[in-house]
This record gives structure tokens, C-alpha cells and sequence, in this order.
């Protein structure tokens, strides 16, 4: 078994609507919220591949007008 596979982790998502993942044991960094979405390395990767489909930061998108 590897160590990540022990890690459980929390998918976090920052102003920008970007995603990423922190430890659960870990307070989040500055700027990132908890959406709910906990579990292990390759659990929360795999929601976030379904999740943010789009990787253009939302101040980006806002001035393409795709928002």
C-alpha cells in the first residue's frame, strides 16, 4: 500500500474556481474553500477531473463572455 493511499484528502476550490486538494488533517490555505468532497488522493482527482471542466480562471472567462 502506498503512503498516499493512506492520506485522506478534501477538494478545495479557491476565487478563481480553480481546484485543488489539501490533507484533511491541514487547515486550509488563504483564499481556499472546502466544498465537501473528501477522500483519497486519487478519489478527489477523479472528482475533479469531472468537475472543473473548464481550466480558464473565472476572471478570464467573465471577459470572454463565456460566463
Amino acid at each position: 500500500m502506498d503512503y498516499e493511499d493512506e492520506i485522506l484528502y478534501k477538494v478545495l476550490v479557491n476565487h478563481e474556481e480553480q481546484y485543488s486538494i489539501w490533507p484533511v488533517v491541514r487547515e486550509n490555505p488563504l483564499g481556499w474553500k472546502d466544498i465537501g468532497k473528501t477522500g483519497t488522493k486519487k478519489e478527489c482527482l477523479e472528482y475533479i477531473e469531472q468537475a472543473w471542466t473548464d481550466m480558464s480562471p473565472l476572471s478570464l472567462r467573465k471577459k470572454m463572455g463565456g460566463f
